[in-house]
């Protein structure tokens, strides 16, 4: 820190001193606030040089110097009063960086160096001074304002409104003047240099880290309170004028005035203050939506049936317009993977991967800001300017991180402000209830999905399996007539012609008896058979491992199974897996080819019954190419709450797996033992292939 102009300011400090006790005893009012004004430039000079700003320390001395110019020498007033407008030009650095600031400063110089030279000094020619360059400066600063970066920004904020404040406070004392004449006309001129103390006061506090931040509440607040003291002296000032004449002594007509003003100018308060905040708001470059607008259009677009994709595009465009005019973003996600969802202006496709701690400790975090984000959330400092102003709210519903809400301002931006701050966490609240809401209905639009395809394969396997019933029955009904039929059909012919030569050859007769037991004996097997392809009796009496092994003489190819089963199971369950190994085996026997093996092998596991039948064949590709022997086993096991799955490629051979729940309590029976029985046989009767369907691979 420079300490350059330390000398010069206590020179100055000394020089006030010097003039107060120059005045003597007899010091008038004039002089008395012109040396308030002298030490309040004193203390903004000294803020500045310790908050190194050695250029506004200049100024500020230069303003003081003015100051105590006038104070010995009243005619330099004007002089004194111009320079407090090159003061306002320099603002925030005390450097008039511009060409107009430059002529205007130098013309008011000048204009006011010839007044001071050649014409007196009167109370109107200083008010007229001080209200012309008064309002040169503030608007100068005001205009400036907006566009400054931050840290200027803060010093004409302040700046501002000490400005305002002090011009509202000279407009109620002229007024007071001209109404009751309080003050005086010869005491008004000191009063108005007194309430000018308030501008190198907010000069002071502009220069002091603890309280610069609040320069936007301090501007906006100076705006209402100037406003409403205005307000209140213009009612007055119209309901004296209704009088018809000014208040003398104490008369009960003025009192009544009075308390009429102050009645009218409180109900007239609350609508400007709205209007006044609008204004002050403008000010500080906030023109258009505000926070709260986004807010409240927000809930209103949840209300309506808009699409979540648009209603999220919409939000970072109000937040865009309203909080964070560098870029808005919306990240939605969970399971702690977040992706990158909308964003104004558009940016590329990201995510994000927080662990179980970082989603713990951001989905319960209200806000955050550049100092939370370089610990938790580095990734969204990326591709930005080093000191750009940062808020991130996540959207979490019950503690659980559903997205994240993020506003950017430049590193001149205006900072956030509380208000801001509880915008955007209501906005985050709301976000992430709707994303609870739509994962809700994603979730009940699955539900209903799966279960109208639930019902479609449900009505299609009910056709399936009537129509396989039928022509099941149908089957059976040919086989009869083909089969055992034709068997009854030949016997029936025999014993004619055994009745008819049994008198004249006995011998024949006999033979004909004889071929009558053999034709006897194959109906019988075409019944046993024909009977077993239905249901066989070894599974209903001895369970899966006997009836599976049995199938044994029907494989062409050689054939292992393997059964570990600790009991019987319900008549459904052990059909179900019967009939799928079975026509799994007969589909292996057909197109697996010369030389593959089959391995049966069931178990019961984890509550659940378990089947496969592998071969080590050429194999197919089963993807979209499964036959209707497939069909009927995936339908057979659907019907219990089972599933199918087929395995294979070709020249990889083949593996059909089956899962069924075991139901609760298990069914008491014999169990069916372990075995592993390798042999091999003819291939299967057509009595098997009718009962369980022609497969197909």
């Amino acid at each position: 820190m420079t300490h350059t102009f330390v000398p010069p300011i206590g020179a100055l400090a000394l020089g006030t001193v010097a003039a107060a006790v120059a005045a003597g005893t007899g010091l008038d009012a004039y002089a008395v606030a012109s040396v308030v004004l002298c030490v309040a430039w004193a203390g903004a000079a000294t803020a500045a040089l310790l908050a190194d700003r050695p250029l506004l320390a200049r100024t500020a001395g230069l303003v003081l110097a003015a100051q105590i110019a006038a104070t010995v020498w009243p005619r330099a007033t004007p002089v004194a009063v111009v320079a407090w407008l090159v003061c306002a030009l320099s603002l925030p650095e005390g450097l008039i960086g511009s060409w107009p600031r430059r002529i205007t400063a130098a013309a008011g110089l000048a204009v006011a160096a010839a007044w001071a030279i050649w014409l007196p000094v009167t109370t109107g020619g200083a008010i007229a001074w001080i209200a012309a360059a008064g309002t040169a400066a503030l608007v100068g600063v005001l205009v400036r304002c907006p566009r400054a970066p931050a840290t200027h920004r803060r010093v004409l904020q302040w700046v501002g409104a000490a400005a305002v404040v002090t011009a509202a406070a000279d407009a109620v004392l002229i007024a007071l003047n001209l109404l009751l004449g309080m003050p005086g006309d010869g005491t008004l001129l000191p009063w108005l240099l007194a309430a000018m103390v308030v501008l190198p006061a907010g000069l002071m506090l502009a220069q002091i880290p603890a309280v610069a931040r609040l320069a936007e509440r301090a501007l906006v607040e100076a705006v209402v309170v100037a406003g409403l003291g205005l307000l209140v002296v213009a009612v007055y000032l119209v309901v004296v004028i209704g009088l018809g004449h000014e208040p003398v002594g104490a008369e009960h007509d003025v009192l009544l005035a009075s308390v009429m003003a102050a009645l009218i100018a409180v109900v007239l308060a609350l609508p400007l203050r709205f209007r006044l905040v609008s204004i002050g708001q403008s000010m500080l470059g906030r023109r258009g939506r505000t926070p709260e607008e986004a807010l409240a259009s927000f809930g209103a677009r949840m209300s309506r049936a808009v699409p979540f994709d648009e209603l999220l595009l919409q939000l970072v465009e109000s937040l865009r317009a309203t909080l964070g005019p560098q870029g808005a973003e919306v990240w939605v996600g969970t399971a702690g993977l977040l992706h990158l969802t909308s964003s104004v202006p558009e940016r590329p496709e990201a995510q994000i991967t927080l662990d179980d701690r970082e989603r713990l400790v951001v989905g319960r975090t209200r806000i955050g800001g550049n100092a939370w984000l370089t610990v938790w959330l580095p990734a969204l400092l990326d591709g930005y300017p080093a000191g750009s102003l940062i808020r991130v709210a996540p959207a979490a519903h019950l503690g659980e991180l559903l997205g994240l809400l993020v506003v950017r301002r430049p590193p001149e931006g205006v900072e956030f402000t509380d208000e801001d701050d509880r915008v955007l966490i209501e906005l985050a609240r709301q976000v992430g209830l709707a994303l609870h809401n739509m994962r809700l209905d994603n979730a009940l639009q699955a539900s209903l999905e799966e279960l109208r395809q639930r019902n479609e394969e449900l009505q299609a396997s009910r056709l399936r399996i009537v129509t396989a019933a039928d022509a099941s029955r149908r089957a059976i009904e040919r086989d009869l007539h083909d089969g055992a039929q034709q068997h009854l059909v030949a016997l029936s012919v025999k014993l004619g012609l055994v009745r008819e030569i049994i008198k004249d050859d006995p011998g024949m007769a006999a033979e004909l008896l004889e071929e009558l037991r053999t034709d006897l004996q194959n109906a019988n097997a075409a019944f046993r058979e024909l009977a077993h392809g239905i249901y066989p009796p070894l599974l209903r009496n001895h369970g899966l491992g006997e009836a599976l092994r049995s199938v044994t003489r029907r494989v062409a190819l050689p054939y292992q199974i393997n059964v570990e089963l600790p009991r019987r199971y319900p008549e459904q369950v052990e059909a179900a897996v019967y009939f799928c190994c079975l026509e799994a085996v007969q589909n292996a026997g057909k197109y697996a080819g010369a030389g593959a093996t089959i391995e049966v092998s069931i178990q019961a596991e984890k509550g659940r019954l378990s089947f496969a039948v592998i071969d080590d064949g050429v194999g197919f590709d089963a993807h979209g190419n499964e036959g209707h022997g497939f069909v009927n086993m995936a339908d057979r096991l659907g019907a219990i709450g089972g599933v199918l799955r087929v395995e294979s490629a070709p020249g990889a051979g083949t593996v059909v797996r089956g899962d069924i729940p075991i139901p609760d309590p298990p069914v008491s029976g014999p169990s069916s033992g372990p075995s592993s029985v390798p042999s091999s046989g003819p291939s299967s009767g057509p009595a098997v292939s009718r009962a369980v369907g022609d497969g197909g691979e």
